[in-house]
Formats: structure tokens, sequence, C-alpha cells
């Protein structure tokens, strides 16, 4: 079953881009006429899984995280046009204040999500009141229960200072005590509980806990105890490497050995035609009618900093500290119909998967052309994004036959890439630099695949790809150093730069240089800079303030 979420309980909004339409409530169910039992339960949980992909907050609230995640990182550029969508804007250049939509969406949604798994916990409880046997329900409950952790760890990382809220709370708790510990329970209690597969795609095993149980120690720099957990997956677990990089943005190769947790979208599936379809991407493809996406909407620019992070040396390594010392060539205010010669000098191959750029080969659609797909260069730069859209063989089937900018590409949320990583960083903090190198030349040799490296029509290399692994890491600062390099090309627009910059503490100091530095590319960004103490999480919506009775405080600085 390729999607899960085909059920939801309550249409709170529906959501254009022109406008929201209020919708009346067309009648409710009360207790006494539901009958609570494993079927319903069921549902309710499905419920809970409906909203993974940020809806109802629509592209305001993306489950890839894009908008706080890359946006606010030296990854991507908001893109298209200055005016369009301008609280994004501020979201680039940390001044995000305590209304901004993309904020309180995004809380909105969150906690919607947290509200479904907590009335399914609530239901469980009731249907076994009722005679439902209580074995039957442990599964649901487990799965429930690591719903919640992964809403609340996705606002933990957002605002730091949430609530952690419970079933059965008839207000909202305050938000001055670390909820970490409440998190690794429902994760722990997932991981004891769930089974090791599930018949349908999409849902939680006990695996995929492990794995989040992994990332909650990680981002409280916990090594202790993230070790065991990871130890395990990586050595007991179902998961490996894929052979191709790019299998793991391709529709028809979702759910594979690699993806361990996934939004599942879907088109095309007798349902609403688009409804499931990665709606929170829908604004980041090419400004043009001829690429993927049909002309919506610009959004999503790859910065300079980003592509100049993968050109490789003449040993095919990364340039760990001289990267950004000189630009890869841009067609940067050459227009479409002027000659352009891409840059000759070695890349990784990665970067033509992560990164659209002039005259070269774009998912059958043929050679990115430049300008022409590109809303606003001046503001945005000369770079589209990649990852998230189909090949032209699979229009109109993988994306929306009528609503192209919706697709059935997965949103990766944990890749086993992400796990090896981790233990990487465990492994390099730890001085134990020989299995630090090995994890980061696992990724590296399937990014080395020439199966796998973007293709012309006759089948040569569309750019000079070259990559080779590392052969020592000398001492643990450049351990350290290689680790982060390899996270931010391997994982480059899947949402996690700007949390990962805060949970390693250098989120100021890379964000204003990188700021420093592209500024001269990117006018808008002049004046802007990150706060130190204040930055590293987002202002907690006010709406969310004034309707939780004086429960919640907002976060300093703002």
């Amino acid at each position: 079953m390729k999607n899960i979420i085909l059920f939801v309980f309550v249409v709170l909004t529906t959501i254009s881009c022109e406008k929201e339409l209020d919708i009346e409530p067309q009648g409710s169910l009360v207790e006494g006429v539901i009958e609570f039992n494993e079927e319903w339960v069921n549902q309710q949980l499905i419920s809970a899984y409906a909203i993974l992909d940020g809806n109802p907050g629509y592209f305001w609230a993306p489950a890839s995280n894009w908008a706080l995640g890359d946006v606010a990182s030296d990854d991507f550029h908001k893109g298209s046009s200055i005016d369009d969508q301008p609280q994004l804007n501020d979201v680039e250049r940390f001044s995000s204040g305590t209304t901004n939509i993309y904020l309180s969406r995004k809380w909105e949604s969150l906690f919607e999500g947290i509200s479904r798994t907590n009335q399914t916990i609530e239901s469980i409880a009731i249907a076994v009141e009722n005679g439902t046997p209580e074995e039957d329900l442990v599964v649901l409950g487990a799965e429930a229960r690591f719903l919640r952790a992964h809403y609340h760890m996705d606002a933990k990382k957002i605002w730091n200072n949430i609530p952690f809220v419970n079933e059965g709370l008839a207000a909202t708790p305050p938000n001055d005590s670390d909820v970490w510990p409440q998190i690794v329970e429902d994760l722990i209690y997932a991981t004891k509980n769930l089974p090791k597969t599930q018949e349908e795609a999409g849902r939680a095993t006990s695996w995929v806990a492990k794995a989040y149980l992994a990332k909650a120690y990680m981002f409280q720099n916990n090594h202790i105890d993230a070790r065991p957990v990871l130890d395990n997956i990586i050595n007991d677990g179902p998961f490996q490497l894929v052979t191709v990089y790019h299998d793991n943005f391709n529709g028809e190769k979702d759910n594979n050995s690699e993806s361990v947790f996934a939004v599942q979208n879907s088109v095309n599936d007798g349902g609403d035609g688009f409804i499931n379809g990665n709606r929170g991407n829908r604004l980041n493809h090419p400004y043009a009618s001829d690429a993927p996406g049909g002309g919506c909407c610009g959004f999503f620019q790859p910065s300079q900093n980003l592509v100049n992070a993968f050109k490789t040396d003449s040993n095919g390594l990364p340039l760990l500290d001289t990267f950004n010392d000189s630009d890869l060539t841009s067609d940067q205010g050459i227009t479409s119909d002027n000659p352009f010669t891409p840059y000759a000098g070695n890349v990784d191959p990665r970067l033509d998967w992560t990164v659209g750029r002039r005259g070269i080969e774009y998912l059958g659609w043929g050679e990115m052309p430049g300008s022409r797909w590109i809303r606003d260069q001046s503001n945005g730069g000369p770079y589209v994004g990649k990852k998230h859209e189909v090949l032209k063989s699979q229009e109109g089937t993988i994306s929306a036959a009528g609503a192209p900018q919706y697709n059935a590409i997965n949103t990766p949320l944990i890749r086993y890439s992400d796990v090896l990583l981790w233990r990487a960083e465990i492994y390099a903090q730890d001085g134990q630099l020989t299995e630090a190198m090995n994890l980061v030349n696992r990724i590296r040799a399937r990014a080395a695949n020439p199966d796998g490296f973007v293709k012309n029509e006759d089948g040569t290399p569309a750019a000079n790809y070259v990559i080779n692994e590392y052969t020592s890491f000398p001492n643990i600062e450049y351990a350290i150093k290689a680790v982060r390099f390899e996270r931010r090309l391997e994982l480059a627009s899947e949402g996690h730069r700007f949390f990962d910059l805060v949970r390693w503490g250098i989120a100021s100091q890379v964000l204003n240089k990188y700021i420093d530095e592209e500024s001269s590319k990117r006018v808008y960004l002049t004046g802007a800079s990150f706060t130190q103490n204040k930055n590293e999480y987002y202002p907690i919506p006010l709406d969310a303030i004034n309707s939780s009775e004086g429960a919640l405080q907002q976060n300093s600085g703002y």
C-alpha cells in the first residue's frame, strides 16, 4: 500500500494560493454513537498520521521543513520575487516576528498532530473499558506515542521552549520545562511495543522508533545513549544505502531500503487527484511552463555558497576550508538566448541531483536553460532545486494529472545515510577517526557510483564528476569538519541544515560569515544578521500565546 494517509476526520480549512475558505461544520459525532473498538482506534490513528504532511498548514507548514530548516540556513534562498511571500524574507534574514505565517501555521499543524495522537490514546482507554482486549491495541498505542514524539520533536527543534501535551489535558500546559525526557519516554515505549515490520508502508516500526530515539539523543548531545541505539540500527537493522543516490528522490522508488521514515505522498490515487501530493513543496518548482511543476512558483533556490560546497579537489575530496574562495561558474546575468559554458572543474555528482544549473541535464526535461526557468534571477540567483521534482517520463503519473505542482515523491524525514552520519559524528568526537572515516566513505562510495551520475543524452556524464573516498582523518578537528561537511552535501534541501548548525553550536559563526559573503550576490541580505542566543530558535506565535491563557511564555529576545 503506497499511502496510508487517506482519511482525515475533521476538515479544519481548505486553503488555496489565493485565499482561505473556512468550512462550517457539517455535523459531529458524539461518544454515544461511536463504537470504540480496534477499528475506530485505527481510523483515529490514520488521522494522526495524516497530519504528517503539514496540512492544514498547507505550504506554510511543509513536512520537509524547507522554509525553517533550509531557507534559514546557508543552503537556500527563499527565491521567487522579493514581494511574493514576504514573511519568508524575514525567515531568511533572521527577523521573523510573532505573527509570521510560516511559524503560526507550523505551530498549528504540529499541535494538531499532537491532538490527534492524544485522541487516539484516549480512545484506546475507552475501547479497553468497553471490552476490547488491551493486547489488540498495544501496537496502535505505540504508533500513537511515536507520532506524538515526532510532532513534539519537530516543535522542540523549532521553538525549544514548548509545552508537552499529554492525553487528557483540559488546558495548555506551561512551556517552562525541558520536554526531551517526555519525548524520549514516548520513543522508548514505541521501540519496545512496535513490530519490526508493518504491512502498510509509512507506518512506524520499532526500527523507525529507534532511529528517532537516536535523533533525540543527538539533539541533546547525549552520545552515551545514542551510541548503542545507532550501533543496533547499523549492525542489526533492515536498512541499507541504495546504489543510486537519486533513487531516494524518485517517486517510483519510494520506501526503498534507505528510507527509514518518510511522509507518504500520492497523486492520481482515486481520491481528490492531488490532495495527498506533497503540498508542502508546491511552491518550489522552476518558474516556466515547460518545466516540472508547470510554471509555479519559483521558490526555494539554492545559494551560491551551497553550490560552491560541491567542488572537489584533484583527489576528489571536498574543499573543506576554501570551497567558497571562488564561485562555481553560473549564468547570473546571462539571458537564456545568449551562450553559456557550464563550469568545467571537478564537482561532486550529488550537486546535479540537488541543484538545477544551466547547461546540465534536468531529469529528462532537457538541459536546464538558465534564466528562463528563474522567476527573478536578480533576487533568487541562477539555480533551482531538483530533489523534489519528477522525471519527465513521470509527468502525469508521479505528478498529478492537471495539477503538476503536486507529486508522489515521498518526503524523507530520516534516511539511512542520516543514521550513518550521526554515528560518524560520535566516532569523530570520540577520537575514533578510522571508524568515522569508514562511515563517511560508505556514503561517498555510493555517490561515486558512475551508474548514478547525471548523464547527457548520449550517456556521457553531464559534468566533470570527480569524487573519491578519504584516505585518512588526521585529527579530531579535521574529522569533525569532514563529517559535518558530508552531512551538508548528502542531505542538502532535506530540511536539516539550520537545525544541524544550531545543535552543533556554530550557527552564529557560520551564518554571519555566510551573510557577509552571500550578500554581495543577493543584496536583500545586506544588513541581515544572526543574533546569538536568540535566533537559534524562532518566536512562539502570538496566537498560541494569547490562546494559552498565560501558560506559554515567549522565547528570549522576541
